[in-house]
C-alpha cells in the first residue's frame, strides 16, 4: 500500500535511527502478513491466532517482557510506535499485544512474586499463552472501586465469583488478569488482583458477547463461580488491587492510545488517495475546499494525538512510575482523534464510507469502542480536570 505524504512526514525526528527502524518493519509486516485478511476474518467472525503467531519470530508480541525470559525488551515509546503500526491495520491483533504487555505483563514484572514471573512471563514470551484483563463487570467498567465480583478466602486460596463483560482474548487466553474485592464495603481498599489460569480452574464459563463489531476479536463474557484460585496465584498483596491496577492501567492507557493513533492514522491514509481519485463536478473531490479542510483536521489531529503519545511514552522511559494526567490527555485525544477521523473519512467516501468494499465504516465502529477501553472520555475529562484543580495528586 503507498504510503500517504502525511505519514512520510509525521514528526518523527526526534526518534533514533532504531526506533524508526523498527516502524518501517512492523509497518511492512503489518500490511504483508495481516491487512490481506483482516475483512475476511471479520466476516468469518475469525480470531487471527494464525496472524498473532507471526509476530513471536519478529519479536513484536512481548516487547516489554525482559529477554532473561524471552521477550524482547525494547524502550516503552519503541513498544508504542509497536502498538500503534499494528493497529493501523488491525485491531485486534494490536490489543493481543497491548494487553498481555501493558496490563499482563507489566503487572507480573511489577508487582509478581518470582515464582509468578518464571511461571508466566516465558510462555507469553513464546507466544504460547495469550492473555485477556478480566476488569469489566456488567454494572459499570468504569467505577472499578465498586466491584461486584467477589474473592472469599478459602482453606489454600480464594473463590471468586462474578460477571466480567466486554472481554477480549477470553476464548483463547491461558492467562487472565482479574481483579474482585475482599470486601465490598471496602470500596477500592478490598480490591485485590489475581493471576488465573482457565485451564487449570474450575468454575468458569465463557459466552459469545454478541457485538456488532470487532466480530473477529470474539469478545466474550466470563461468568466465574466459586472458581478457586490458589494462593500463590495472589498478585500483590490482599487489598492491593488498586496500586497494581494503576501502574497497569498507565501503561494501559498509553498502549491503547497509540493503537488510537495507528487508527487516526489509517484513516488519512484511505481518505487522501480516494479524494484524489474520486471526480465530481468535473473535478477530484480533493480540490475542494470543504474536503481539503477535512484532509487538514485529520493530519492535525492526527499529529497532536502523536505528539502526545510520543512524550507518554518518553516520561515512562525516563523512569516516571506515575503518569496519570499525561496518560488520561493521551488516551483523550488519541481516541477521539480517531473517531473523528473515521468519521471524517466517511464523509469523504460518501455512501461508499458505509460499503462493505470500503474498509473506513469498520474503522468508526472500532475506534468508537478504543473510546470506551481503558475509560471512558468523560472519565479522562473528569480525571484531566482533577489534576489541573489540585483535586487529584496522583
Amino acid at each position: 500500500m503507498p504510503t500517504s505524504p502525511a505519514l512520510q512526514r509525521m514528526a518523527d525526528f526526534d526518534l533514533t535511527t532504531e526506533q524508526r527502524a523498527v516502524r518501517n518493519a512492523v509497518r511492512e509486516f503489518a500490511e504483508r502478513e495481516i491487512l490481506p485478511h483482516v475483512e475476511r476474518y471479520e466476516r468469518e467472525e475469525r480470531y487471527p491466532t494464525d496472524l498473532v503467531a507471526k509476530l513471536v519470530p519478529l519479536g513484536f508480541i512481548a516487547p516489554l517482557i525482559p529477554e532473561r525470559w524471552g521477550g524482547s525488551l525494547t524502550d516503552v515509546l519503541t513498544y508504542g510506535v509497536i502498538c500503534e503500526e499494528l493497529a493501523r491495520v488491525d485491531w485486534v491483533v494490536a490489543s493481543v499485544v497491548s494487553v498481555m504487555n501493558s496490563l499482563v505483563a507489566g503487572s507480573i514484572l511489577a508487582h509478581g512474586s518470582d515464582a509468578q514471573k518464571e511461571r508466566w512471563l516465558p510462555p507469553m514470551a513464546r507466544g504460547e499463552v495469550l492473555c485477556s484483563a478480566c476488569l469489566t463487570e456488567p454494572g459499570g467498567g468504569t467505577d472499578l472501586g465498586n466491584l461486584r465480583t467477589s474473592a472469599l478466602r478459602v482453606d489454600g486460596g480464594y473463590r471468586i465469583t462474578g460477571t466480567k463483560v466486554f472481554i477480549s482474548h477470553a476464548a483463547h487466553a491461558g492467562l487472565f488478569f482479574v481483579v474482585a474485592t475482599l470486601d465490598r464495603a471496602q470500596k477500592h481498599r478490598g480490591v485485590t488482583a489475581f493471576l488465573v489460569d482457565p485451564h487449570a480452574s474450575d468454575g468458569i464459563t465463557i459466552r459469545d458477547f454478541p457485538m456488532r463489531t470487532l466480530k473477529r476479536d470474539n469478545l466474550a463474557e466470563v461468568h466465574f463461580d466459586e472458581t478457586f484460585v490458589p494462593a500463590e496465584n495472589l498478585l500483590g498483596t490482599e487489598g492491593g488491587g488498586f496500586p497494581v491496577l494503576g501502574s497497569a492501567l498507565d501503561t494501559g492507557r498509553f498502549s491503547v492510545a497509540a493503537r488510537c493513533v495507528g487508527q487516526a492514522q489509517r484513516c488519512l491514509d484511505l481518505a487522501i488517495p480516494y479524494a484524489m481519485e474520486r471526480e465530481a463536478f468535473g473535478r477530484k473531490i480533493g480540490e475542494f475546499q470543504m474536503i481539503q479542510q477535512k484532509i487538514a483536521d485529520m493530519v492535525c489531529r492526527t499529529e497532536a494525538a502523536r505528539q502526545m503519545v510520543y512524550r507518554l511514552g518518553r516520561m515512562k522511559d525516563a523512569g516516571i512510575a506515575r503518569a496519570s494526567l499525561e496518560a488520561s490527555v493521551a488516551k483523550l485525544m488519541a481516541s477521539e482523534a480517531a473517531t473523528h477521523n473515521a468519521l471524517d473519512a466517511i464523509q469523504i467516501h460518501g455512501g461508499y464510507g458505509l460499503s462493505a468494499e470500503y474498509e473506513v465504516g469498520r474503522l468508526l465502529l472500532e475506534a468508537k469502542a478504543l473510546e470506551f477501553g481503558e475509560g471512558t472520555s468523560e472519565l479522562h475529562r473528569k480525571l484531566i480536570a482533577e489534576h489541573a484543580l489540585g483535586i487529584r495528586k496522583q
